[in-house]
């Protein structure tokens, strides 16, 4: 890596391509948080705080919650930038075994939404774009967990993913330069919002500050505006999902990357989409009185399609886009985490391998691609499930590296750190706490976010999966 960094690639593991830059790493990140939830679940925002007020304070907040997280992964990633870094942070803290449950469960918060953003776009096809074009539900597969699957909407779906898949079998820089468009796409709808928000809309519009509504799909148990926040502000972890794809690909850093700025991208992106939450929140929610807005199914799109239709179908597309983003973010970050626990013979040893010329990891892109694929083909019933375990494998691998990151300042006090959290130890300590809180709040029985029998069914079984690959993985290397 560059002269900055602390650490260089693993020997022998020196093949891929170092071609990312700063922007390139902030876009990575900025694409995998946003997505296309904004379009699709402002309206339950609203409905669940009780207004966007509430909304947009509880965004606000949990963007600066999860902070000394991303600071952690800014320094980790700093001092040692290699692909899948999470594998060895734990790793060199609390051993192989830890290590090996963190990464398998990470693997699993990432690669699992690959397959959901391709049922998103399989479902926006079908649902809305299935409005202009009959056609698009002419021919019905079949019925799963109650959903309806078309074959059209399959189709489109799997042409959205197998165009993600190939570029991320090029290799990353090409990758990126999708999550560059998407970016820019993504920039463009909040600027659609707020453009139809000033001219059409106005602040009086978010009033009332707070009041009980009740939406097609959701409703809230709150009965204030501090409750209202509360609510809004448990929910917020699953919508910033996605920082920790930045440092999974940092061994592909371009030659003299500025590390002490890398440290802070991840927190830059974090505060970015923070702030994009909180613009398309207001400006949706002051277009109509947002007790009118939240009435219909997606409003987002209700609201536009009932002032102009060219703008609605603007917006559509960009949504329908939208899901690419993290499904090529999270995509490029699994097979770095498996590329990793291939190194570390946690996995068995062809997850190690490079392609010779693109630089790119070949079993676990070939693994993620017959993931992703099998998206379209499980309907939308499946979206809020794989949600849910994507949240607390994520968070839970999150809370590791913040305990890794706070001990290895005791056991390595001489690594070179181009980039330390603020604070020292506090900020280190703040990022711990942090994790464990919402971890508690995702499997506590009585919080609002708990989650479902389904939902541990999925984890469990996992985890039971990765248990017999260790299992296998240790035999191999007995018999070795």
């Amino acid at each position: 890596m560059s002269k900055h960094s602390a650490e260089k690639t693993p020997a022998g593991n020196n093949g891929m391509k170092k071609t990312l830059s700063l922007w390139n790493f902030f876009t990575i990140g900025f694409g995998a948080i946003i997505g296309t939830g904004w379009v699709l679940l402002v309206g339950d925002w609203m409905i669940i705080g009780g207004g966007p007020l509430a909304a947009i304070i509880a965004f606000a907040a949990g963007a600066v919650f999860l902070l000394p997280i991303g600071a952690v992964f800014g320094e980790l990633t700093a001092a040692i930038p290699i692909s899948g870094g999470i594998v060895e942070y734990v790793d060199r803290t609390y051993g192989s075994k830890v290590s090996y449950y963190t990464g398998w469960l990470l693997a699993l918060g990432n690669g699992i939404l690959c397959p959901w953003e391709a049922i998103a776009i399989s479902t926006l096809v079908s649902e809305k774009f299935g409005e202009f074009f009959p056609v698009l539900r002419s021919v019905k597969l079949y019925t799963i967990l109650g959903a309806d699957v078309y074959l059209f909407p399959t189709l489109i779906s799997l042409c959205f993913a197998v165009y993600v898949i190939s570029l991320n079998f090029k290799g990353a820089s090409s990758a990126a330069k999708l999550q560059a468009f998407l970016t820019k796409a993504l920039l463009a709808g909040m600027v659609l919002a707020m453009g139809i928000s000033l001219f059409k809309g106005g602040p009086q519009n978010i009033q009332p500050f707070f009041s009980k509504v009740n939406g097609p799909a959701s409703s809230t148990d709150a009965n204030n505006l501090f409750a209202g926040i509360l609510s809004v502000l448990v929910m917020t972890p699953f919508f910033y999902a996605g920082f920790d794809t930045i440092p999974q690909q940092a061994e592909e850093a371009a030659e003299g990357l500025d590390w002490n700025k890398f440290g802070k991208i991840i927190g830059l992106a974090l505060l970015a989409s923070g702030g994009f939450y909180m613009i398309c929140i207001y400006s949706f929610g002051s277009i109509i009185p947002w007790t009118e807005f939240v009435k219909s199914s997606v409003p987002a799109l209700a609201c536009l399609k009932s002032i102009n239709i060219v703008l609605y179908v603007v917006m559509l597309c960009i949504a329908t886009m939208g899901p690419m983003g993290p499904m090529n973010s999270f995509y490029g970050a699994s097979t770095r985490i498996m590329l990793a626990m291939g190194r570390k013979g946690q996995l068995p040893e062809t997850f190690s391998r490079l392609d010779p010329k693109k630089g790119t990891p070949v079993t676990a892109n070939i693994l993620m691609s017959v993931l992703t694929l099998a998206g379209p083909f499980l309907g939308n019933k499946m979206l809020v499930p794989l949600t849910n375990v994507s949240a607390l494998a994520f968070i839970f691998s999150c809370t590791m590296v913040s305990f890794a990151c706070l001990k290895m300042r005791k056991t390595e006090p001489n690594l070179n750190r181009p980039y330390k959290v603020p604070g020292g130890k506090l900020g280190i300590g703040a990022a711990c706490v942090a994790g464990s809180i919402i971890i508690g709040l995702l499997v506590v029985p009585a919080s609002p976010a708990a989650l479902k029998p389904v939902e541990w069914a999925i984890v469990f079984g996992w985890l039971a999966v990765g248990l017999l690959l260790s299992i296998l993985s240790s035999r191999k290397k007995a018999q070795a």
